[in-house]
């Protein structure tokens, strides 16, 4: 079961400095909502994005809501927020923490009444599938998304995945990582499965495994098999599925599409899903190494291939890695291998205490390609959605859009939004948070690392 109230999450140490800018990549004006657009073309008329303009704007908007709504207003953010989106949010009194911490708020927090995320949509859809009744959850752009998950819809999933139950009936069980929609974690739920993040996936698959479950872990590959790797599991028997950019769900078991088709799933152990996180899979062990050389550690999140895991000095989740760069000792050199903005905001506080911070992939080596880059999609959330949600909000006109209900699918290129009925979302509530609260108890019993 969820556990009892707790208090919202301690301080992430993030500032806004005077004179920095914020460096939100202004979005053409299509792409804002009708209801939005107003907000929108006064943020862009600002004669700079530094604190000292935007913050007087901003306090416009946000102050009259939180004397409005008092203390039921929650605000939440996820560490890879763009434009500094978390330095705003946790300034007005927000929380900011990876996508586990996040889920929990509302549940955690009943007095929050309106939880308002600047995230992707999976992540406020979770907060919706343990919310409470009378809590509401809104996301102030509901075509903030995921490249992952888009790569794991239901309609891609489903079709392979009643192939394998058919298969292999009760002994099949599905794991969803939290980057996945409440339509894939309800799945794992009817298979007796559990979701799982990136910092407690291995207490999840270990946990599977004691039950002597064939796992369909969906749909990070990297983070299934580096967590396969971690727990000592034979990588022969981790089937890879197609990529789904390329097969979606048009093939069968038999076809011959499957790398050793129908010999390979039965030996399995695991089967990963095809997907990828694009900003993650960028990074490689010859970057790792590049960097080691030079004196610097360098540590990666795990959806990051096999190899550049193997070779770093750690691997985690975003708290791990914000927690390396705040328990740094002055001297210290680090590399991070994730999402560029959470790398910019951890070399900002960093630099004040004396620790250098790069990006793994921001190499100056001509032989090294990439450049360290930022979720465009969760970009998507910035000062203007941030001030038109909650003054929307305060004045009662909330667009229903942006409002989350668990279930709800938005296409992230049109924000056509497809939402089940009321029958059929409290199945899904059912499934879903049976496979979060699995998650939950499995993390708080077991160790942390």
């Amino acid at each position: 079961m969820v556990q009892p109230p707790s208090p919202l999450l301690p301080s992430s140490g993030i500032e806004l400095q005077p004179g920095m800018p914020i460096c939100q990549t202004d979005l053409p004006l299509d792409w804002y909502q009708e209801e939005f657009k107003p907000y929108a073309e006064e943020y862009m008329a600002l004669p700079d994005r530094t604190p000292e303009t935007i913050l007087p704007w901003l306090d416009r908007y946000v102050k009259p809501a939180q004397d409005h709504f008092g203390d039921a207003l929650l605000l939440l953010a996820h560490y890879y927020m763009g434009g500094e989106i978390v330095k705003l949010v946790e300034r007005y009194g927000g929380a900011i923490s990876d996508s586990y911490a996040l889920a929990l708020q509302a549940a955690r927090n009943p007095e929050k009444k309106i939880i308002v995320e600047s995230a992707v949509h999976f992540m406020a859809e979770a907060v919706a599938i343990l919310a409470h009744d009378d809590q509401e959850v809104w996301i102030t752009n509901p075509k903030a998304g995921c490249t992952m998950e888009m790569l794991a819809k239901d309609h891609m999933v489903y079709p392979i995945a009643d192939q394998l139950i058919e298969r292999y009936g009760d002994d099949l069980m599905v794991i969803a990582y939290m980057n996945t929609s409440g339509r894939l974690k309800a799945l794992a739920g009817s298979t007796g499965g559990a979701v799982c993040t990136s910092s407690n996936a291995h207490l999840v698959v270990d946990w599977a495994r004691k039950q002597n479950k064939k796992i369909l872990f969906v749909p990070d590959q990297h983070l299934g098999r580096n967590t396969a790797d971690k727990l000592g599991m034979d990588l022969a028997k981790l089937v890879t599925l197609p990529n789904p950019q390329v097969h979606g769900a048009n093939y069968t078991l038999a076809d011959g599409t499957i790398d050793g088709g129908l010999p390979a799933l039965d030996q399995a152990e695991m089967i990963l899903w095809g997907s990828y996180c694009g900003v993650h899979t960028i990074f490689s062990a010859d970057m790792v190494r590049w960097w080691q050389e030079r004196g610097y550690e360098v540590h990666v999140h795990p959806e990051s291939p096999l190899e550049a895991v193997r070779a770093a000095n750690g691997s985690g989740s975003t708290a791990y890695l914000w927690k390396i760069v705040m328990d740094a000792k002055p001297g210290a050199k680090i590399v991070i291998g994730t999402e560029g903005h959470f790398v910019r905001n951890a070399a900002d506080q960093a630099k004040r205490r004396n620790v250098e911070i790069h990006h793994l992939a921001d190499i100056p080596d001509p032989a090294f390609s990439s450049a360290g880059c930022g979720c465009a999609t969760m970009s998507r959330n910035d000062p203007p959605h941030l001030a038109g949600m909650l003054d929307l909000l305060r004045q009662g006109k909330g667009p229903d859009i942006n409002r989350v209900l668990a279930g709800d699918n938005v296409d992230e290129t049109t924000g056509r939004r497809d939402r089940l009925s009321d029958a059929e979302r409290a199945e899904l509530i059912t499934d879903a948070k049976a496979s979060l609260e699995r998650m939950i108890a499995i993390n708080e019993a077991g160790p942390k690392s």
